[in-house]
């Protein structure tokens, strides 16, 4: 059984930054892609970020969020990094990370994830 742990979320001012970790155990998630997902209230869970195992590649929901967000992972593949720069009020939503059945990216739809973690609340208010 692989469990997902997220971790750094929090309030912040808008143009502020956050890192969201987030740390796999049970097995390593060395052979799968991860993404981010993010929910804000009263709407979707909508895709944030991808990484291919092996971290060569990455894919962004849009051009903003490429310029904006940074995903990484470790080699070893238990931990995933979500680094937001230049934060807006938009961007506020609960963080989600989890990990894809394959290896290569883009996976941008949920249903191709197995496994989620319970989610990090990031807020952007001043």
């Amino acid at each position: 059984q692989v469990h997902l742990r997220e971790s750094g979320g929090g309030l912040v001012q808008p143009g502020g930054s956050l890192k969201l970790s987030c740390v796999a155990s049970g097995r390593s998630l060395s052979d799968n892609a991860m993404g981010w997902f993010r929910q804000a209230p009263g709407k979707e869970r909508e895709f944030v970020a991808c990484i291919s195992a092996n971290g060569l590649s990455t894919f962004y929901a849009e051009e903003s969020l490429k310029g904006r967000f940074t995903v990484s992972r470790d080699n070893a593949g238990n931990t995933v990094w979500l680094q937001m720069n230049s934060l807006k009020s938009e961007d506020t939503a609960v963080y989600y990370c989890a990990a894809a059945a394959g290896r290569t990216v883009p996976v941008t739809s949920p249903s191709q994830y197995d496994y989620w973690g319970q989610g990090t609340q990031v807020t952007v208010s001043s």
